[in-house]
């Protein structure tokens, strides 16, 4: 039995099927983990959440900002179809219900203890371990399940900017929704700032990428995570990095979860999506 860990795919369904056939995925008995944002910016986000959906307990995905995006559409009062979103056809779709409902029933960390590996869509402060991220997604979890369009409509903003754990309420839950979706850079103290998009070389002090902090306390697993196509594949600190900008036209990448030291195994991609929009 295989384990492959893909990164974002955005609606690139083709190429997805594509990876998965060069992969040599067999669906009675291999598994495929996402890194999240199955959906937005690409062609087929419908065909991508069907065919996940559809491969049951083989496939773990983790959410990410994009998968949030629909949801909040779906399902909040506040939140609109943006320019450039490719989710329509999710929203017209005759199983929408079916698949919103399956989506939104999916974590934001997955941990597999006798890996010691962790998913998330983004990353985790210096402050946090996998425990710690683990239990707070399971309070976002928690309060998706008791009223999710409270949620959504209360979701968005980059305040608070710095973790501390006497957090509580919506500040709590957002701050560890925007550090598990959304986050790239961040200071020792667990400051983030969510507007950092470009390489890492790009970085200035105080902040660095939240995964070469020394001192981070989720260095004793290996996290996988996607999300930061300017930073492409990366195996380094415990972590493995696997947005290759798919739908810009780079590639859409996997790796065997049981074998870290493996090449990564990838497929190129049309480019949906011009980056410098």
């Amino acid at each position: 039995m295989a384990t492959w860990a893909i990164g974002d795919i955005q609606g690139c369904h083709d190429e997805l099927r594509a990876l998965v056939a060069q992969l040599g995925f067999k669906a009675d008995r291999d598994r495929l983990w996402f890194t999240g944002d199955l959906v937005n910016r690409g062609p087929g986000s419908l065909q991508t959440l069907r065919y996940v959906r559809s491969l049951g307990d083989n496939a773990i995905t983790v959410l990410g900002n994009h998968d949030l995006h629909l949801l909040a559409v779906a399902l909040a009062t506040k939140r609109k179809v943006r320019q450039g979103d490719t989710i329509q056809d999710v929203l017209d779709a005759p199983d929408r219900d079916e698949l919103l409902e399956w989506l939104l029933s999916r974590p934001l960390a997955h941990f597999d203890s006798s890996r010691r590996c962790l998913l998330v869509h983004a990353g985790l402060v210096p402050q946090w371990s996998a425990d710690t991220a683990l239990s707070l997604s399971r309070e976002v979890e928690g309060a998706l399940a008791k009223d999710p369009r409270a949620l959504f409509d209360q979701m968005y903003g980059d305040q608070p900017d710095t973790w501390d754990d006497s957090l509580a309420g919506m500040d709590r839950l957002r701050f560890a929704i925007n550090a598990l979706t959304r986050l790239r850079a961040c200071t020792r103290e667990g400051r983030i700032d969510l507007k950092m998009k470009g390489s890492p070389n790009d970085i200035r002090p105080p902040f660095r990428p939240w995964f070469r902090w020394a001192h981070r306390k989720s260095r004793d697993v290996r996290v996988i995570v996607g999300h930061w196509s300017a930073l492409g594949f990366a195996h380094e600190d415990g972590v493995t990095a696997l947005d290759t900008g798919c739908v810009w036209g780079g590639a859409l990448t996997a790796v065997d979860v049981d074998d870290p030291d493996a090449k990564p195994v990838s497929t190129p991609c049309r480019g949906y999506q011009d980056i410098s929009d």
